[in-house]
């Protein structure tokens, strides 16, 4: 998943003014960074440590797997946390990759998401098998409102989801040679985010 593409869809003309008398603060951390920005208006946070993004994510790790592609910046583990004012918004994402197969850590992964409830088999964004819906309302519908984490779970061979629409934990498993390339999201989105539905309507959460 390209963690370091995560886009926002914040109005161009809105962000300029934000960024307005901002402060930029960045750490290194061997090959982590982490980027703080504050405006008048609020500010971000960006995190990219793999220890620190896993476990804010709160699935369990993978026995043996290992870091994602480390030299390709798209791959690296990144938790962004924005808060504008009454908007906040937080996106969590680690990818992974493990010589085992894709069914093995289907299986573990539907047992972590266990303690967010249960998950949801997703494929071109349509259920795989039943249920098609967690208790929380939460589908295989890949309609976030104005907000996009690109490489969506459309994209990947299978996605596990649990949770509600505003807070999701998502495991997207894609076969990768011999083995199986996966990747941990957490989203927290904006409780104002608007949805759209079948019936070209709207609804609010």
């Amino acid at each position: 998943m390209r963690t370091r593409e995560i886009a926002v869809g914040v109005a161009l003309g809105a962000a300029a003014v934000l960024m307005a008398g901002c402060r930029v603060e960045e750490n290194r951390h061997g090959d982590s960074k982490d980027v703080k920005i504050v405006t008048p208006f609020g500010g971000m946070n960006v995190t990219t440590n793999d220890a620190n993004v896993l476990a804010s994510i709160g699935l369990p790790a993978y026995p043996g797997a290992v870091a994602a592609n480390k030299d390709d910046d798209k791959d690296r583990s990144a938790d962004v946390d924005m808060s504008f004012g009454d908007y906040k918004l937080r996106v969590k994402v680690a990818s992974f990759r493990t010589d085992d197969s894709t069914d093995k850590v289907e299986a573990f992964y539907r047992d972590g998401l266990r303690r967010f409830g249960g998950a949801i088999a997703c494929r071109n964004n349509q259920a795989v098998g039943s249920p098609a819906a967690t208790a929380e309302g939460l589908t295989c519908d890949d309609k976030h409102g104005h907000v996009n984490v690109d490489d969506s779970s459309s994209n990947h061979q299978l996605a596990l989801k649990a949770g509600s629409e505003r807070h999701q934990h998502i495991v997207t498993i894609d076969p990768d040679g011999g083995g199986t390339k996966f990747s941990l999201v957490a989203l927290d989105l904006p409780g104002d985010i608007t949805f759209g539905d079948d019936s070209g309507g709207d609804r609010r959460q």
